[in-house]
């Protein structure tokens, strides 16, 4: 066994295997047809490296690389991680941080995959399988205190290659309205990565909720860029991107070029999370930490949020970690405006994998130049957006002062003591409660009539607050709305139905 190097995380390389021979000491598929199996068994001990690399030496004439494993999972105590192992294969050009040589990755959710010149299984990328040194990688994401048994089986098809494939990547522009409020989901999965629906399943489903765009954002992988075209059209517009699922957090690159891969297999002592962050922005895209308070190992969030562009606050139904994550988001939004930093804007998206999971809850709702990559990841970028449980809610949100006017996003500048008038038009929240909190806390409350449709307008001046937001929340379970300001023994708050990010009041006479 040797360490591997040029990688991030810790990583251990093994002895290579060699399809040279057959069994029977004969050259391997010596007439050029037929295959060959290699099985590659192991035990790793509790506190092995992140990624075990099992090299393969693949020698030429090969159509197809097959490989699939297995592990074994020993009974653990309540409150022990069993056996949990992830993989996925680079090709002969190597393993280094960003290489090339990515040929796709499908976690712990598939337990094989196939690689050839003219297709591949969801979640690896089609292509000549050249001669040379691959790479299967294994993740062991946990290790029983027994340790990890596992069985590589590795299948080497020979003949002549297939046609090649041919990428249908989607348009960069769809229809749209002009200058209008776009609906969109930016946290998606399909078979390409851990989900259970297809690509056409949602697409369908993204139609059906209503929205104008999505994100395609895989596990680490981009073999699901290449089909999106098909199911792209003037009605829906489809953005290339990924999740990137670190050991120590999980972050979107939104609006990535189509087909471009973002390495994942570093941790935040590693100081890499800055060059894959710079390498999203050169392409023109976004760097948005996902669920950051998720209770999941490896799941919470470890980087900071120097290089975000914005944050997935709402991730999937309301829950007590989405709360955590607004409250720290909205602290950090006063240390910005104290300290004159960069805001972070924040997201909603439902992170749908699956059947009941509903595409577009929650969705954002983004203010946009027209319905394109570009216009659509510059609306999110300067947090012109909301975000919402569903597509029934709408809203507008402004403050007005001195005749001049700001909305969601934007900048109000005003005399200190000059009166600002802060509105909510809202539909589609039966008997919810309207709050409106700025950097000093919750300042207005209102309750909305059982139609769910209202206006709320409350008078502050740029002195008493240097931002405002809005937040929707349904009635608690109880039936009845929270009361008082942030600090009320009445908390928690009933579930979000939508929420804005601030409007900035900034003084003319500082």
């Amino acid at each position: 066994m040797a360490a591997a190097t040029g990688l991030g995380a810790a990583a251990l390389t093994l002895t290579p295997v060699s399809f040279a021979q057959a069994a029977d000491g004969t050259p391997a598929a010596a007439d050029g047809t037929g295959e060959v199996t290699r099985t590659i068994t192991g035990h790793l001990e509790t506190g092995v490296a992140d990624f075990v690399y099992l090299p393969v030496e693949v020698p030429t004439g090969v159509r197809e690389i097959a490989v699939s494993y297995s592990y074994d999972k020993p009974s653990v105590p309540v409150g022990t991680p069993g056996n949990s192992c992830d993989i996925g294969v680079f090709d002969q050009r190597g393993t280094k941080l960003g290489s090339k040589g990515f040929r796709g990755w499908s976690g712990g959710f598939r337990t094989s995959f196939a690689i050839s010149t003219t297709e591949a299984t969801p979640g690896y990328l089609p292509g000549p399988v050249e001669a040379g040194t691959w790479y299967i990688v294994l993740g062991p994401y946990q290790v029983a205190p027994q340790g990890m048994d596992y069985s590589v089986q590795v299948t080497l098809r020979f003949g002549e290659p297939g046609p090649a494939f041919v990428p249908n990547f989607p348009p960069e522009r769809a229809k749209g309205r002009g200058r209008a409020w776009y609906r969109g989901d930016c946290h998606l999965h399909t078979v390409h990565s851990d989900g259970k629906r297809t690509p056409a399943e949602l697409a369908a489903a993204a139609r059906a909720s209503k929205l104008d765009f999505m994100v395609s954002t895989e596990h680490n992988t981009s073999s699901a860029h290449a089909i999106w075209g098909e199911h792209a059209g003037d009605d829906l517009l489809i953005i290339a991107g990924e999740e990137v699922t670190t050991r120590n957090g999980h972050w979107l690159a939104l609006g990535v070029d189509p087909g471009q891969w973002i390495d994942w297999r570093y941790r935040s002592r590693d100081d890499q999370f800055a060059r894959y962050a710079r390498e999203v922005h050169r392409s023109g895209g976004l760097v948005v930490p996902a669920h950051p308070y998720t209770p999941y190992i490896g799941a919470q969030w470890k980087f900071g949020y120097e290089h975000a562009d914005a944050v997935e606050l709402w991730n999937g139904p309301w829950t007590y970690d989405d709360e955590s994550a607004v409250d720290v988001w909205d602290a950090m939004l006063g240390d910005a405006v104290r300290k004159g930093h960069d805001w972070v804007p924040a997201m909603g998206n439902s992170d749908a994998h699956r059947e009941p999971q509903v595409v577009g809850a929650p969705h954002m709702v983004v203010h946009a130049e027209n319905l394109s990559r570009t216009a659509i990841l510059d609306a999110i970028r300067n947090g012109r957006s909301w975000i919402t449980e569903w597509s029934t809610v709408d809203l507008a949100f402004t403050v007005t002062g001195r005749g001049m006017q700001a909305g969601i996003g934007e900048r109000l500048r005003v005399p200190s003591d000059a009166p600002v008038d802060v509105r909510l038009d809202v539909s589609g929240v039966p008997g919810g409660t309207v709050r409106f909190i700025t950097d000093e806390g919750q300042m207005h409350q209102r309750s909305l009539p059982a139609s769910g449709t209202g206006t709320v307008v409350w008078r502050t001046t740029a002195s008493l607050a240097a931002y405002v937001r809005a937040e929707i929340r349904h009635p608690r379970a109880d039936g009845t709305p929270g009361k008082g300001n942030s600090m009320s023994p009445d908390l928690p708050w009933g579930a979000m139905a939508a929420m804005t990010n601030p409007i900035f009041l900034e003084r003319t006479d500082d």
